[in-house]
């Protein structure tokens, strides 16, 4: 099994109004522990898309109009895409996605390579997060100390990063950094080492 742990920094929230500026992943072979590829791209954008953008989003992820501008268009960056799935043959039943928030980071996704083109070329549709990993193993904790349900819990990538003594994502946020961030939080939860 492969994972293709993948982050998306964006305009703002909705990907109706908002646009992916950042995208950045490492595909993973969970049988031999090894990084098979990484991937990093700015994404440029229109003026005029760029107008949509949302400050706050922007306060987290530090991007500027100066940045994006230097990206790559679309067009390059889901042909580059799609050469590395191919490469490594990242269809279903091969492989998945993990994110910190796979149906924001989809949903963007498919700003860059169509849902029709994922679906013709196979692409992974699981797509699974880290939160309900950890979610399952602290409900699995509780039974085991005796208990239906643990009381409280922390879901976000940081509150589970620092139960396990990690340090919080670095700020502002870019997609290599949290692609890097998941994975190291990732290794903790499941207790699994591997280079990346």
């Amino acid at each position: 099994m492969i994972g293709i742990f993948l982050d998306i920094e964006t305009t703002g929230l909705d990907p109706k109004k908002h646009y992916a500026i950042d995208v950045a992943f490492k595909v993973v072979d969970f049988e031999t522990d090894t990084l098979l590829d990484e991937y990093q791209s700015l994404i440029k954008i229109t003026p005029e898309e760029w107008a949509t953008h949302d400050a706050f989003s922007l306060s987290i992820n530090g991007y500027t109009w100066e940045e994006v501008i230097k990206g790559k268009d679309r067009k390059t960056i889901a042909k580059e895409i799609i050469e590395i799935f191919d490469k490594h043959n990242l269809t279903r039943g091969r492989a998945v996605f993990i994110c910190q928030n796979p149906a924001f980071d989809r949903s963007f996704l498919s700003q860059i390579v169509t849902i029709y083109e994922q679906e013709q070329r196979q692409w992974p549709y699981h797509w699974l997060d880290l939160a309900s990993m950890h979610w399952a193993l602290l409900v699995e904790k509780a039974h085991h100390n005796g208990t239906k349900f643990p009381k409280e819990m922390t879901l976000s990538k940081n509150e589970i990063a620092e139960l396990f003594g990690i340090p919080p994502e670095s700020h502002p946020h870019k997609g290599i950094n949290g692609v890097n961030h998941l994975i190291e939080c990732y290794q903790a939860v499941l207790g699994v080492s591997f280079s990346y």
